[in-house]
């Protein structure tokens, strides 16, 4: 949302975070009440915030209505079927195309360490 700028003729200019269809309406001065205009003071600014703050409050929005159960949650956070990291897998062997039983293809650098 963007923060606008508004003068109160007793207690002088001050900002409000508005929607920017509100923009034109008077605004109540967070002081006195009394209705003020919208002035132009300085260039447009919008209130932003940290991604990983944007993160949890969207988590939160999220589960606002319908929260996850554990069973959920640990069900989203898994790897696809196949991963190599979590699934067992068969022990790599020695084959013609593969003689070293490498996890990748050989390379054309052998001194590498490969994972």
């Amino acid at each position: 949302m963007p923060i606008y700028e508004y003068d109160c003729a007793t207690c002088g200019d001050f900002t409000q975070l508005r929607p920017m269809a509100e923009r034109d309406q008077p605004c109540g001065c967070p002081w006195c009440g009394g209705d003020s205009v919208r002035v132009i003071l300085s260039a447009p600014s919008l209130a932003t915030m940290a991604g990983s703050q944007r993160a949890a409050i969207a988590a939160n929005e999220r589960s606002a209505n319908a929260p996850q159960t554990v069973e959920e949650y640990a069900q989203s956070r898994k790897h696809p079927k196949g991963c190599g990291c979590c699934t067992p897998n068969k022990p790599l062997a020695p084959t013609k195309a593969n003689p070293h039983a490498l996890k990748t293809k050989p390379s054309a650098r052998p001194w590498m360490i490969s994972h």
